[in-house]
């Protein structure tokens, strides 16, 4: 798929195969676009306006990561979020490695920024900046509304989607008339059983934790900025705090009258705010 500033192509890495969206040029400087975990994401549904607004800035990267949307589904699974987040890590570097591009910006929401994080621990020499949007991770209580995120398979219909979907906003009139048929839509993709597998498997209370402590936190020395909406009901402010306060290298910006998706929100304060940092 094309559009005037954005395409969209299947790029075979190994085994796997990538869903992967880009807009920019090229010899400009890269930034990979990591995507949240709610149920239908993909990279578009999450990005898009960013990736055509900053066409002129940035060459953007935008892939459904591994178990998401139309990149491959492993069956079967890794098990837990620890072990599908190494192994989206490891795609992701190989991904990096067939397109040529040793460095890259990083700007991951919600599991996205768990996804960079833990690339960064991993690979720190592949990362230049972080820019983390409502973080996951932080080792705190997960909010109601992550917990419905979690389990949304459990009673899956448009109307639960509906609902969750506000959750991710602080005003649900952003979505204007179209709320149901947003949720209609992020249903056929969130019901596929591939789709469905790979979200019942990243949430698995199996295997281990994530590496995210106070003690690796302090080994990311590359600058990160922090940006949560002081109305985020999946994930509470106060983990960008944490963050903050264990990263060494951190700016932090609230944005006030903003949810999980500041993105939709307030977009031209977040492509200011990438402008900036990046």
């Amino acid at each position: 798929m094309t559009t005037s500033t954005i395409t969209t192509q299947d790029v075979a890495v190994g085994d796997v195969r990538f869903h992967l969206s880009t807009s920019g040029d090229p010899a400009s400087r890269p930034v990979l676009w990591l995507h949240g975990s709610g149920p239908g994401v993909t990279a578009l549904t999450n990005w898009e306006n960013l990736l055509a607004a900053l066409a002129g800035d940035f060459y953007n990267l935008a892939p459904d990561v591994i178990g998401f949307g139309d990149s491959t589904h492993p069956d079967p699974p890794p098990q837990g979020i620890a072990a599908f987040t190494d192994l989206r890590v490891a795609t992701l570097i190989a991904l990096l490695d067939q397109l040529g591009i040793d460095q890259v910006d990083i700007v991951g929401n919600s599991m996205g920024a768990i996804v960079g994080m833990c690339l960064t621990l991993a690979h720190p020499q592949r990362v230049r900046r972080l820019v983390l949007m409502g973080a996951g991770g932080a080792p705190l209580p997960p909010t109601r509304g992550l917990v419905s995120l979690i389990l949304f398979y459990d009673d899956p219909s448009v109307e639960a989607m509906s609902r969750l979907l506000t959750q991710f906003v602080s005003d649900s009139g952003v979505f204007g008339d179209q709320l149901m048929g947003i949720a209609a839509e992020r249903m056929l993709r969130a019901t596929r059983p591939e789709v469905e597998r790979s979200h019942r498997a990243t949430f698995a209370p199996t295997g281990g934790p994530l590496p995210i402590t106070a003690e690796t936190m302090a080994t990311i020395t590359h600058p990160v900025l922090l940006v949560h909406g002081d109305s985020d009901r999946i994930i509470d402010p106060q983990a960008s705090r944490w963050y903050a306060a264990m990263l060494p290298n951190a700016r932090l910006e609230i944005v006030k009258s903003a949810g999980h998706w500041l993105q939709f929100e307030h977009p031209d304060r977040f492509a200011d705010l990438l402008r900036d940092f990046l």
